[in-house]
């Protein structure tokens, strides 16, 4: 991964005074989504998944993390998608979200993007509504929306999340 604008053309934006973010993109189904790089410790491929009975569907198991223990959750599950039809490598990005280490799993994992505060939009109306509680708004690219992952709320396995 480098730092770079997206791969359609999009500079990087620098305007005195505005506040950048920056964003490790990941791709689930095709769609693209930016995880804030504060937040990610790690990228990696995952090797094998230990199963936990009578766990959430997002959580497909424990997998070993250079010795710690992570939450393997998997994205395409949290956004409603289906299964990845696919066999073959499982890439993974690893969070920590109330002092617990996790492994998102997604399909691919992109570039670092700096965008400027000032192109985030709130999520577009008609945002498929548990996407829409799992964002934290939309950057529009040249080719597609980048759509900010809010990592608590994607990490969030309570009572309040389930009501989602």
């Amino acid at each position: 991964m480098t730092a770079t604008s997206s791969e359609a053309g999009r500079r990087p934006t620098a305007v005195a005074g505005d506040e950048n973010c920056q964003y490790v993109t990941v791709t689930v189904g095709g769609q693209r989504f930016g995880l804030p790089i504060a937040q990610v410790h790690d990228v990696f491929i995952v090797h094998a998944i230990t199963r936990v009975p009578l766990a959430p569907l997002e959580i497909k198991g424990l997998l070993n993390l250079r010795g710690r223990v992570v939450t393997a959750v998997c994205l395409r599950t949290r956004l409603g998608m289906p299964d990845r039809a696919e066999e073959g490598e499982v890439t993974a990005v690893g969070l920590e979200s109330a002092g617990e280490s996790y492994g998102l799993l997604v399909d691919s994992v992109g570039e670092v993007l700096q965008l400027g505060q000032d192109s985030r939009e709130p999520n577009p109306v008609h945002l498929n509504p548990r996407w829409a509680g799992l964002s934290r708004g939309v950057h529009r690219l040249d080719d597609q929306l980048l759509i900010v992952l809010d990592v608590d709320a994607v990490l969030a396995f309570g009572v309040d999340a389930r009501a989602a």
